[in-house]
């Protein structure tokens, strides 16, 4: 069964920000360790129409957001539920998320940041074909952070 995209419901939003919560450093990662991006996450005309529930045989799954940053460039910010992560899914899920970029909005190139800790992530955005671009600070969840950006090219 193929993945679906949908604008996130505010229902689905409530749901993943006070349900969906990460093991360990990934904690990190809960919408709730940062009150701004908690805010923001919640707030239904901040979100507009760039952020998507994923769903898989009608069950929330994953959330994408996508956001153009310049002319044919794409930033995406994306979470999986806690359950499903570290278990082999993000290479499907991650490559769903590509193509429906693609047809959707015909980007040149995607970008990413992550924080540098995660190497799960970043070994499966490598393996997709995402390309390491740069490293920089981030102040988040109530210190500084870094990160790194990915880029793919389409």
């Amino acid at each position: 069964m193929a993945y679906k995209f949908s604008v996130l419901t505010q229902k689905q939003a409530e749901n993943i920000a006070f349900n969906w919560h990460y093991d360990g450093e990934y904690s990190f990662y809960d919408i709730e360790a940062d009150k701004d991006d908690l805010d923001e996450f919640l707030n239904s005309e901040e979100r507009g129409n760039s952020t998507f529930a994923v769903t898989k045989e009608n069950e929330l799954v994953a959330f994408i957001n996508i956001s153009e940053v310049t002319d044919r460039t794409f930033d995406i910010g994306l979470g999986m539920r806690p359950d499903l992560t570290g278990k082999g899914n993000g290479i499907e899920f991650l490559r769903a998320g590509i193509n429906f970029i693609q047809s959707e909005f015909k980007p040149g190139k995607i970008t990413l940041s992550v924080a540098t800790f995660n190497q799960r992530a970043i070994k499966l955005y490598r393996k997709v074909g995402f390309k390491d671009e740069e490293t920089f600070m981030q102040d988040t969840n109530g210190s500084t952070f870094k990160f790194l950006m990915m880029e793919y090219k389409c």
